[in-house]
């Protein structure tokens, strides 16, 4: 049952993910591209490199030889997953899926193409001047997303051609790794989105957890709630196209796949094969595992027979004030402690930075979302880093 895993990303989504893997048992090597990530004070070894670095990467798989791999970011040789995969190690959730979500690309293609789910309408672009002919094709407005990139960055809304000049520049520049390419989309009119997380299993049924809601600024969430109040037939459809897309992809795991709510129905966004930042959420007990927990269980193959709701959440971010900051240190702990039927998380990251991520605040009860969403708010404002 002790598996060895090799973690690539150590952000605070991996810190939870360790912390639910050896729970069960597991040995967690943590890797990312600085010391002291929030994962590698929980894991039992960690390496420093580039994981853009195919070389880089090859060196670590051959020294700790791990059972399995389980990418946490997307600036990755994903095409490396392959070999591994031959080598008989388990890639999660497969090569290919982790392959296919790292790039918007492959994954909205796949969507649109292969398996049919419904998208908006979209164009590649690789220079200016195709961003210009493609956003003459899908309309105004547009948004304009770098095909490699997480949580919004480098995302941005084309309303005139005048734009697009900016829109280019802003999604290079948010693009992660060495990509230089975009994906334009035709604006869908929404009345709001949701993250559906979406659990494949070796030897059981797809399993879906309450819907979640989610608000973004700047490109990152800000507050996520579960569940997000919805029409029932609406969320039916967003869970068969799930399905569809995570089976064609192949593999095990939790999945954070992403929908635009029309008045219509629901329209596929995006996925990510892994635990979603808006599931933050789940750590303040709405569910009868959290998605770390499903994910660990999802890839050792422990079986998991339903995933039972069971109170109202919201989450909201505790952000870095606007310095760069090393050994950041927290004020207002106490303060934001006072509070019933709340918890937070501070990650432990070694720096700050402008709106960097730094924790989480949780609130939790039957009282309404909305209730839940301005009280985690509230908490938040008082935790100041410094």
């Amino acid at each position: 049952m002790r598996k060895k895993i090799l973690l690539l990303g150590s952000g605070e989504l991996g810190k939870e993910f360790t912390i639910a893997a050896q729970r069960l048992g597991q040995y967690i090597i943590a890797v990312d591209s600085y010391e002291n990530a929030p994962a590698m004070q929980v894991a039992h070894d960690y390496e420093v490199i580039d994981m853009l670095n195919g070389e880089q990467l090859d060196q670590v798989v051959s020294k700790h030889r791990p059972d399995i791999i389980v990418p946490e970011v997307e600036a990755i040789r994903t095409e490396r997953f392959f070999d591994y995969e031959n080598q008989g190690i388990t890639v999660v959730p497969s090569a290919k899926a982790a392959n296919f979500t790292m790039n918007r690309k492959a994954i909205r293609d796949l969507a649109a193409i292969e398996v049919g789910v419904q998208t908006a309408k979209y164009k590649y672009a690789t220079s200016y001047e195709e961003l210009v002919e493609a956003v003459k094709f899908t309309g105004f407005p547009s948004v304009v997303k770098p095909l490699m990139s997480s949580s919004g960055k480098g995302q941005s809304v084309i309303k005139s051609l005048d734009d697009c000049e900016y829109a280019w520049n802003y999604a290079i520049e948010g693009s992660r790794g060495d990509l230089k390419e975009v994906i334009v989309e035709g604006f869908i009119d929404f009345d709001y989105e949701i993250t559906l997380l979406t659990v494949t299993q070796k030897n059981g049924p797809t399993l879906f957890c309450p819907p979640i809601g989610h608000r973004q600024e700047r490109g990152d969430y800000q507050e996520s709630w579960q569940p997000m109040p919805m029409n029932v037939e609406h969320l039916e459809q967003a869970k068969e196209m799930a399905a569809k897309v995570t089976a064609a992809l192949g593999g095990a795991g939790l999945w954070g796949v992403e929908f635009f709510i029309t008045k219509d129905g629901a329209v596929f966004s995006e996925l990510s094969p892994r635990p979603h930042d808006t599931g933050m959420v789940t750590l303040a007990g709405t569910q009868s595992f959290n998605e770390f927990e499903l994910h660990a269980r999802a890839i050792l193959n422990i079986p998991i027979p339903q995933i039972s709701y069971l109170r109202n959440g919201a989450s909201a971010v505790i952000l870095a004030n606007n310095t760069n900051n090393s050994q950041p240190r927290f004020l207002g702990i106490e303060k934001a402690a006072m509070y019933n039927d709340t918890d937070f998380r501070l990650f432990g990251k070694p720096t700050s930075r402008p709106y960097r991520r730094m924790g989480v605040t949780l609130a939790y009860g039957e009282h309404p979302v909305t209730e839940l969403v301005e009280k985690a708010k509230e908490i938040a404002s008082y935790i100041e880093v410094i």
